[in-house]
């Protein structure tokens, strides 16, 4: 008896790292809408005021009472005036009169309709208007796009350009955000070697330390890079409780399956505490979850394409439960290109290749190289293809899930 799951399927794995993040959510810090891009929001935005805040031109034209106009022919006004975008000018435009208006300028009083500037005519301060402009042509009305008082963000939502752009627009100056969790990256193994130096036999360039640092950073985390973890148990075990004394998230990759040196399942069960061992996908399977000091700690499997596939579903589980998100990440319904046979029973993330197809569908072709080890094929993708538990025969045309690598 362990005391702890081991081999549960995806689902379950999910949302143990829903539930234990959930208790750890972290504090909510103001942040200046210059920062806020890319963070969550810890509270909801009720707009101050209406968007637009006033009546204003779509184009540049002229702006007139719809009631100076002919009924069914074309219309001259006297050009009475003109109001740029800014300040609004001391105008009262009476019936018979126009003046001159630019983009998103305020309709001075008397005015209701705006006439393009190419489809007029201005001759010695007169300015000749088509005939069949409806009252209101070419106005933004005030609170068109926004009413003051609407909902219009939400907290869990992810601070999206245009959303902080809204915010901007709005006249808000600063917003409540969930503060970033500090991450410790650990690689493991004496067999790795940095980039740049001589490989003796049986050595290996260590890539997966730049894999997780980029994955971080794509999430707008700043994540430490911390020395590679020697297959010796204590050193190994001053690090990472080093690591765990300072940082909300230790992410390791490599030494959690059951060799003689996969000594990070031991370390956790004695310094901390396992949520669960192994997890019913392929690839990741022995991925391994839990806490240690003030750290939530999860332990990814050696191979690269293991690290991709268990960092995009279970760490973005993990980085997001920390921090609020109450939004689903984007995920799509594609067919596939290239028929594909699941031999085994476990979930399966496949690498893959996204694009539209000539019929606006999008598709997916497999990558044949599915081995966990083959970087290659992972290099040569952008898209992770979710193929249920179970064995069975994919077609050409069948729909399936594709997760944006």
């Amino acid at each position: 008896m362990t005391g702890y799951p081991t081999r549960i399927d995806f689902a379950t794995a999910a949302e143990i790292i829903r539930s234990v993040a959930g208790n750890r959510m972290l504090k909510a810090e103001r942040m200046p809408v210059s920062r806020a891009s890319g963070r969550i929001l810890a509270e909801g935005i009720v707009s101050p005021i209406a968007l637009p805040p006033f009546d204003n031109s779509r184009m540049d034209g002229f702006a007139f009472a719809h009631a100076s106009l002919a009924q069914d022919d074309a219309t001259t006004l006297r050009l009475a005036g003109e109001q740029f975008a800014g300040p609004l000018q001391d105008l009262d435009v009476g019936i018979g009169e126009c003046i001159r208006i630019t983009t998103g300028a305020p309709l001075p009083a008397g005015t209701d309709t705006v006439a393009m500037k190419e489809a007029c005519v201005e001759v010695d301060g007169q300015v000749r208007v088509p005939a069949g402009l409806s009252r209101g042509n070419d106005v933004r009305r005030a609170g068109e796009d926004v009413v003051a008082g609407a909902h219009v963000l939400s907290e869990g939502q992810c601070l999206t350009p245009a959303r902080v752009s809204l915010a901007a627009a709005l006249g808000i100056a600063s917003l409540a955000v969930t503060q970033r969790p500090t991450v410790a990256v650990f690689t493991t193994g004496d067999e790795l070697v940095e980039p740049g130096l001589p490989l003796a036999p049986g050595q290996i360039y260590n890539s997966n330390r730049e894999l997780l640092m980029g994955l971080l950073r794509a999430e707008g985390l700043e994540p430490t890079a911390w020395p590679t973890l020697p297959d010796d148990p204590e050193r190994m075990t001053t690090m990472l409780t080093d690591a765990a004394a300072a940082f909300d998230v230790v992410i390791t990759c490599g030494g959690v399956s059951a060799g003689e040196k996969d000594h990070l399942p031991g370390l956790l069960a004695a310094q901390g505490r396992i949520q669960f061992w192994k997890v019913r996908m392929k690839p990741g399977m022995p991925v391994l979850f839990g806490e240690m000091d003030r750290a939530l700690f999860l332990g990814l499997p050696g191979n690269p394409v293991s690290v991709l596939a268990t960092f995009l579903t279970l760490g973005r589980e993990l980085l997001d439960g920390l921090q609020r998100r109450r939004e689903p990440r984007p995920q799509w319904k594609a067919v596939l290109a290239a028929p594909w046979r699941k031999t085994h029973e476990r979930l399966e993330f496949l690498r893959g290749s996204l694009a539209s197809g000539t019929d606006g569908r999008l598709q997916v072709v497999p990558n044949g190289a599915d081995a966990s080890h083959q970087l290659r094929a992972a290099a040569d993708s952008n898209a992770l293809i979710v193929l249920p538990e179970g064995l069975q025969d994919y077609r050409v045309g069948d729909v399936v899930d594709v997760i944006g690598c």
